[in-house]
């Protein structure tokens, strides 16, 4: 299942959420080489974060090799910077579409519910909850963790807790039969979650791949900071507001071509 648009209408334009991701862009264009190595591996290295690095467990000289031409120098007390950084980079094409995807679907409504210089830091305060979560379950794992997924689990957090009852479409794929289905957002983005969770449970950091946890962590940091961002007056205005607010009206399913 698959994310392709919601019901929810806008009450700003979302100036910040095109920033963002006009700037994870940029730096996937002139700080990742698109993907290509070996700047992809040396924009991890740099750019991304490290928790045995960060939190300083890595003994001093500590490299860690990133491609055939790249290596990581760890202990040396400088990876507090990519706690920032990190929400920028991304290791694939797919990992960048896929995350400013997500962005676009529901990151206009939650700068909507809270403006737009609110909702920039907020962001930033999901981001670094995601890191938070992240190395406080892997303090000593030396696997370098890049995307925006973190703060983005943030805005989905924010966006169940202000919109619970707004329909988002999926995309669903099974076998040849393709076709969309609307559900409310708390099940969707509850289900997201739930998935998060238990993957994280039973995966380990030794592996590399998703950093589950910082999904989790991205996700409980909005769902708690957009009582302190929101903005009554903005969301006010909103008809589909809370469990109170209007249901939009939708086709639940609907087929569309194989």
């Amino acid at each position: 299942m698959f994310p392709i648009r919601d019901d929810n209408p806008r009450i700003l334009i979302p100036f910040v959420t095109y920033g963002i991701v006009a700037l994870n862009v940029a730096a996937w264009i002139f700080l990742q080489g698109m993907g290509t190595e070996p700047v992809l591996s040396s924009s991890v290295c740099q750019y991304g974060l490290i928790p045995a690095d960060v939190l300083q467990l890595a003994p001093a000289g500590t490299r860690l090799q990133m491609g055939e031409t790249t290596w990581c120098q760890l202990g040396d007390a400088s990876g507090w910077p990519t706690l920032f950084s990190s929400m920028f980079m991304h290791g694939s094409w797919l990992h960048l579409i896929g995350n400013m995807w997500f962005m676009w679907i529901f990151a206009d409504n939650v700068e909507s519910s809270m403006g737009h210089l609110r909702f920039a830091i907020f962001y930033l305060l999901c981001g670094l909850g995601a890191a938070g979560l992240q190395m406080a379950a892997h303090p000593a794992s030396t696997i370098p963790m890049v995307g925006a997924s973190g703060a983005i689990g943030g805005v989905m957090g924010a966006y169940i807790m202000l919109y619970p009852r707004v329909n988002v479409h999926l995309l669903l794929i099974l076998g040849f039969f393709i076709t969309t289905v609307a559900v409310p957002a708390v099940f969707m983005l509850g289900y997201w979650f739930l998935l998060q969770l238990l993957s994280g449970i039973s995966t380990s950091a030794e592996g590399g791949g998703v950093a589950f946890w910082a999904h989790v962590g991205g996700f409980i940091a909005g769902a708690v900071l957009i009582f302190v961002f929101r903005n009554k007056q903005l969301l006010a205005r909103h008809p589909y507001y809370g469990w109170r607010g209007r249901r939009p009206p939708t086709r639940r399913w609907h087929r569309i071509g194989r």
